[in-house]
């Protein structure tokens, strides 16, 4: 019995069911499809295998951009060799996209099939997902799906901005549309202005260059010989200037009011700058075809060109195009028709516009437009898969069409097209090599400037947190002035107590005995040093913590003296204690007299 396995792709990973009862499942289709909508009933025809969740939000548009175009991604691999049976023989793999099924298939070697049963179980895995996952729920598997979605689009619409054939397509159909637009207010313009002077009509053929005029003239009344060299300026002619002169002076057209003047001369200044804007677009339009398909506005031109790519969608669309569908593009109704009614197929469309159809003779058109047409396939090919765009081949292939159409003329034989590629090739590597060699010393001075930017940013934040080292010397010689100030200010008011001073307090002294004892003998016997001097010398730190190094001492006193009351041990003990005792008053006594 076939193992029937189900291959189902989420957002968050990879699903692999196991189906039940294969056989009445095949053969009881309506039923399927009444048990996919009820969870209970579904459960028991469709059990889970294997989870594969996706690691991260870049490991999920790998895997979704595999799907889409046919590839087989390692995860997939992994999954359906670990969890599938190994005799695949026995083993029948259900996915919802057959390319996919097919390189399952080819890789793998599992039988896949798509379609019929296959979509009714999909279709209820898809509804009752989040209920087969443990730890899934719908918000979560919406959210995984919408944010694939996005990431999935935005992939597929990433290009390289200098080479996007989507602007050219608007602009191409916007400068159509202006043709028609600037054609049909032209006209109104001159049939309104045609009421007050209708003989400039006859003298002045171009639209734009008569909504000009018909700004500038106004009422023709005033239109005198001051104005001639300005009407020369406008029609680029000396003999039409004279002759719209002449003609305001005898001109048979009706009279206008102030009013009507001021409307007329507001919608002669729109369609003008219709116009310029026209001319604008137009080499914008002329810019973009060399950066993104040289070769083709090099051999047909910008506008022809330009026309072909929107009306095959895009430049890769003309390149899968063969030869046969350029010549006749943007000539399907007359094909369809010469089919239906088994006339002549048209011999051209869109290229017609080209100049070298119309220079042809009638006889040759057909054969110059197959050959041209065949010429502009190869350079849209060129165009749309080189690296870097130059316009060398559009040239080589422009020549051969010239050629060609000598030969047609004249019968001068061609060079052969091996000859002529040969060559095209060496230029087209020097212009490569030179466009980047350009390129790369533009990195270099962009690097440049970004390295001056960041070392002038550094500088600028240093001189903000820190000063510069002068300043910082400054800075050291101020504090030494103010201490010399304060120094001089005490002796300049007949203060010699050496106790005030301006230093900063002295850490805190630590007595030993013998000073303390010292200091106790000073007391008694009145020497020059009073005690309250000693304590105005001594900060207030030090005053405060007398007290506190009285009563750690007096311990040490009562230990000393405590000795003394002890009883006599033993001869040598009392030996080194009078000569300890010696000793101490020796300093005691050499103490005050250096006082």
């Amino acid at each position: 019995m076939v193992l029937l396995h189900v291959l189902f792709e989420h957002a968050v990973g990879y699903a692999l069911l196991a189906l039940k009862e294969v056989e009445e499942i095949s053969l009881l289709l309506p039923q399927v499809e009444e048990c996919v909508l009820n969870l209970g009933k579904f459960h028991n025809i469709v059990r889970l295998v294997a989870f594969c969740p996706f690691s991260s939000s870049q490991v999920a548009l790998e895997n979704a951009n595999a799907v889409s175009e046919g590839i087989v991604h390692e995860d997939l691999r992994l999954l359906l060799e670990t969890h599938l049976p190994s005799k695949k023989k026995k083993v029948l793999l259900g996915v919802g996209d057959p390319k996919i099924g097919a390189a399952i298939q080819e890789e793998l070697g599992y039988n896949c099939q798509t379609g019929g049963v296959i979509a009714e179980i999909l279709r209820g895995v898809r509804l009752h997902f989040h209920n087969l996952v443990k730890g899934l729920t719908d918000l979560s598997a919406c959210k995984a799906q919408l944010g694939l979605g996005h990431s999935y689009s935005r992939a597929k619409v990433k290009f390289n901005v200098n080479r996007v054939d989507n602007m050219i397509i608007q602009s191409i159909s916007l400068l159509d549309q202006l043709d028609k637009d600037i054609n049909t207010f032209s006209m109104r313009v001159r049939e309104w202005y045609g009421y007050h002077f209708p003989e400039l009509v006859k003298i002045i053929n171009d639209n734009a260059t008569y909504c000009q005029l018909a700004q500038f003239i106004g009422n023709r009344r005033e239109l005198n010989e001051e104005k001639l060299e300005k009407l020369e300026e406008l029609t680029m002619d000396g003999a039409k200037a004279k002759a719209i002169l002449d003609a305001s002076r005898s001109s048979m057209g009706m009279d206008i009011s102030a009013i009507d003047l001021i409307n007329i001369e507001s919608f002669s200044s729109r369609v003008v700058s219709l116009s310029e804007y026209r001319q604008s677009l137009h080499t914008y339009l002329r810019s973009k075809m060399s950066q993104v398909a040289p070769s083709l506005s090099a051999l047909i031109g910008e506008a022809v060109g330009a026309r072909l790519i929107a009306h095959a969608g895009s430049l890769t669309n003309l390149a899968k195009y063969p030869a046969s569908t350029v010549q006749i593009l943007g000539a399907e109704k007359a094909l369809f028709r010469a089919l239906k009614t088994r006339g002549n197929t048209p011999k051209y469309g869109l290229i017609f516009h080209s100049t070298f159809i119309g220079r042809a003779a009638a006889k040759n058109k057909g054969r110059i437009s197959r050959y041209l047409a065949n010429k502009c396939s190869i350079a849209s090919r060129i165009d749309c898969f080189s690296e870097v765009p130059t316009s060398v081949f559009g040239e080589k292939l422009r020549e051969q069409v010239e050629e060609r159409l000598s030969f047609y003329e004249t019968g001068e034989i061609p060079r052969k097209n091996l000859d002529v590629m040969k060559e095209a090739v060496v230029q087209a590597e020097e212009a490569a090599a030179e466009i980047t060699r350009k390129l790369e010393k533009q990195e270099k001075k962009r690097l440049k400037k970004e390295k001056k930017r960041l070392a002038a940013l550094a500088a600028l934040a240093s001189s903000e947190n820190g000063s510069t080292p002068e300043e910082h010397e400054e800075t050291q010689e101020k504090p030494k002035k103010k201490k010399q100030k304060l120094q001089e200010a005490p002796q300049e008011n007949g203060m010699d107590d050496p106790s005030v001073s301006v230093s900063k307090p002295k850490k805190k002294k630590s007595f030993s005995k013998e000073e303390l004892v010292s200091s106790d003998l000073e007391e008694t016997a009145g020497g020059s040093i009073s005690p309250p001097k000693r304590k105005k010398s001594l900060p207030k730190e030090e005053t405060a913590s007398e007290p506190e190094e009285a009563a750690r001492s007096v311990p040490k006193k009562k230990r000393k003296f405590s000795s003394k009351e002890e009883p006599v041990s033993s001869g040598s003990e009392e030996a080194a204690a009078s000569k300890g005792s010696a000793k101490k008053k020796k300093k005691l006594q050499r103490a005050p007299q250096e006082d």
